[in-house]
């Protein structure tokens, strides 16, 4: 079982900069693969990123990709997403989740875990 708190999320201006945390607790951390998604209204939720349990293999989405960076601290327990250059339209609700499979997926549903969400709103 792995319980995800998501923070650091914020209203921001483009093309300044955010970093998202993810806390998890739960010994086996670090072998999940761990990942973000996003929700904005009216739309699907959408993958954005993820990390392996070591950190050797690293997804993200093409519209984010230059721009957000995935990290992850197994001794903390943590996962980051630093978002630089933040675009009105990266505006939506961050989730952090955990996926038991070793390899990197990009469908939500094949993730296990997930946290409550953090709000990231862009204006122009």
């Amino acid at each position: 079982q792995v319980h995800l708190v998501e923070s650091g999320g914020g209203l921001v201006q483009a093309g300044d900069s955010l970093r998202l945390s993810c806390a998890a607790s739960g010994r086996t951390f670090s072998s999940y693969v761990m990942g973000w998604f996003r929700q904005a209204p009216g739309k699907e939720r959408e993958f954005v990123a993820a990390i392996n349990w070591s950190g050797s293999h690293i997804a993200y989405a093409d519209s984010v990709k230059g721009r957000f960076t995935i990290s992850r601290d197994n001794a903390k327990n943590t996962v980051y997403l630093q978002m630089n250059s933040l675009e009105p339209g990266d505006t939506a609700v961050y989730y952090c989740a955990a996926d038991q499979i070793i390899f990197i997926r990009r469908t939500s549903s094949t993730y296990d875990y997930w946290g409550q969400g953090t709000q990231v709103t862009v204006s122009s």
